[in-house]
């Protein structure tokens, strides 16, 4: 697909977005413990640049408008740490994760929030927060 072939956009069409995955349980709450950072990664890890979802998304007429989301699908990184669900870092459920307070986790519980962060960081230039989502598990 030659519109997604770029040159430019290889060198230098990616975003270096540090990406935090953290997990809130009730118990954690309960403890008065903070948030524990399950992982961190960075966009950099993305297949494809921006510009080339873009330009596949819209090669067919679609029409973008301002606003609209682009879905990336999971952002992690090749290292423990990394990985940005639940899912790869227990290895499908395989091995828990052990949280502060003593609980682990192989799949979310009732009452689990997942928090989402991204943060724009370069050397020299004012820092671009993107705030941060909260999701709890309901049941």
């Amino acid at each position: 697909m030659p519109y997604l072939s770029d040159q430019n956009d290889q060198l230098r069409g990616a975003l270096d977005i540090q990406l935090e995955v953290l997990l809130l349980t009730e118990q954690m709450k309960t403890q008065g413990l903070a948030p524990h950072r399950l992982g961190l990664s960075s966009s950099l890890n993305m297949y494809w640049t921006v510009a080339q979802m873009v330009a596949h998304h819209s090669v067919n007429g679609c029409k973008l408008q301002a606003g609209d989301l682009l879905g990336t699908g999971t952002l992690s990184g090749p290292q423990a740490g990394q990985f940005g669900s639940l899912l790869e870092m227990t290895e499908g459920g395989k091995q828990s994760v052990t949280l502060p307070g003593g609980e682990t986790r192989t799949f979310l519980e009732n009452g689990d929030e997942v928090i989402l962060r991204a943060r724009c960081h370069r050397e020299g230039q004012v820092s671009i927060g993107f705030g941060e989502c909260r999701g709890r598990v309901t049941g």
